[in-house]
């Protein structure tokens, strides 16, 4: 630290002398004709010969990331948001004051460069500098030796350097842009109307999750930060928006892990006239679409394990994938003191109030969900954990749902939308005897949703698909925390 203090100190006498000397070390009057890409890209195939006698001039601006001084000389690296170009700065080329002042610019510092194109005796695309100037002092220098950082918290807490100084970090937050770019174009290609709804609601629902809660002062009520945006956009199906979708931000007040972050991004999309299992098909052909596209193949790796995206995937329900990792009958799934008691076996210690659906549910947390590597569409959700989704018409104790795992993870919840009023305000109602009963997660009553089923939901369909989960699928990223660029952490104080 009192070495830090001392680099501090000496950049900002710097910043001084520079003032002094009538430079401004936080300059605003510099354009750039190109990046450092367009450069590179430009004369890729010119060689030395040609370049002699280049007369095209180019301003470019960045971060100087290295350079090696020879006296009366220096090469340095120019870091644009594009990439790296070697720029050559000499005493005779931008004369003796400008390389006097120079020569104290620092490594991090921001300066804008003028030059022509060559290339040097070991054959490296650079630029010939004709005029350099400073735009921005950095008053702390980078990380000598980042790529060696062990404590990776560092790294997602100062992103700023991570991106700075890492390319890979870079490329994956390009890729995930592109990702999102391509799910939003496969949506509208399809018809889907893009919309917004809000991020604050009076009553929390559309999932099963715990909220984080705020106050408005001039309302003089509290609200919820969205755990989902489920229940606004089916009111828009009611409304007469056939297909609706949206890309945007869920809150829930829940653990933090490698999966899970208390802001995360989800996409969510109704389909009017359809069902769950037109949406399976529909999810295979998009994640097929984005893998083919990103990764160049339907055959992908994860984590050094390949896993294999070429439909069609396999389907199961909830009770055969229990039955085929869990090692057991199907009659004891159906059981409920059986049931119980391999619950029990497992070392789930179930609560003696938890119905047979939320015991199958807990079960096949434990028992299923990690071994499904390869994509799976797992079936007939019990409807006791479903109360939004509509009942199977030949067993009502289950639900038209299915939910998309891969890389034993979820990734995409959907169902047959449930539009009876009269069945939806039961099920409130029943969440309501369990929310009383202690389980924070429970669905509230939504009187308006009612009043909206009231008027006439269409046979429906909906989707939720995890942006953050879909894009460290596509990228190989081990944590959640390694796609979103500022993941929430502890307090420093805290660490």
């Amino acid at each position: 630290m009192e070495e830090l203090n001392e680099l501090l100190l000496q950049r900002r006498e710097k910043v001084q002398t520079f003032r002094d000397a009538g430079i401004n070390p936080f300059a605003n009057n510099f354009v750039p004709s190109h990046r450092a890409n367009e450069v590179a890209e430009l004369h890729a195939d010119k060689d030395a010969e040609y370049l002699q006698d280049c007369q095209e001039s180019y301003a470019i601006a960045g971060r100087i990331m290295a350079r090696r001084d020879f006296g009366k000389a220096a090469f340095i690296q120019l870091q644009d948001g594009s990439g790296r170009l070697q720029v050559y700065v000499a005493r005779d080329q931008v004369g003796e004051e400008t390389f006097g002042h120079f020569r104290k610019f620092d490594i991090g510092d921001i300066i804008g460069v003028t030059g022509v194109p060559f290339r040097t005796k070991t054959n490296e695309l650079s630029l010939r500098a004709s005029s350099i100037q400073l735009l921005t002092k950095s008053l702390l220098p980078l990380p000598e030796k980042w790529h060696g950082l062990t404590d990776v918290e560092t790294r997602y807490r100062q992103r700023y350097l991570d991106l700075i100084s890492n390319d890979e970090v870079r490329e994956m937050f390009y890729k995930r842009s592109r990702i999102v770019s391509l799910i939003r174009n496969h949506m509208l290609e399809n018809g889907y109307l893009e919309v917004e709804t809000p991020m604050m609601h009076p009553v929390a629902g559309g999932a099963t999750a715990r909220p984080f809660v705020t106050h408005h002062n001039t309302l003089k009520m509290d609200l919820f930060l969205r755990i989902a945006p489920e229940l606004y956009l089916k009111r828009l199906v009611v409304g007469g928006f056939d297909r609706v979708f949206e890309i945007n931000r869920n809150f829930r007040n829940e653990g933090i892990s490698i999966q899970h972050n208390p802001e995360f991004t989800m996409m969510e999309f109704y389909r009017a006239y359809a069902t769950y299992l037109d949406l399976m098909d529909y999810t295979e052909e998009l994640i097929c679409s984005l893998a083919s596209d990103v990764c160049g193949s339907l055959k992908i790796s994860y984590g050094g394990k390949e896993v294999d995206l070429t439909p069609p995937w396999d389907r199961l329900t909830m009770k055969e994938s229990i039955v085929k990792y869990g090692e057991v009958e199907m009659a004891v799934l159906e059981n409920v003191e059986q049931l119980r008691n391999y619950a029990d076996k497992l070392g789930l210690e179930p609560d003696k109030a938890m119905g047979p659906g939320k015991l199958l549910a807990e079960i096949f947390d434990v028992v299923v969900e990690p071994n499904l590597w390869q994509p799976t569409f797992i079936t007939e959700y019990p409807t006791e954990i479903s109360p939004l989704s509509r009942k199977n018409d030949e067993n009502p104790e289950v639900v038209d749902r299915f939910e998309l795992f891969i890389v034993g993870r979820e990734l995409a919840n959907a169902f047959s939308e449930l539009n009876d009023p009269i069945d939806q305000k039961e099920r409130f109602l029943q969440q309501l005897e369990e929310k009383a009963a202690g389980d924070d997660e429970a669905h509230a009553m939504d009187a308006d949703y009612i009043r909206a089923l009231e008027h006439g939901l269409p046979p429906t369909a909906g989707e939720g698909i995890g942006i953050d989960r879909l894009v460290m699928l596509l990228t190989d990223a081990a944590s959640i925390r390694d796609v979103i660029l500022f993941p929430q952490l502890k307090a420093e104080a805290d660490r």
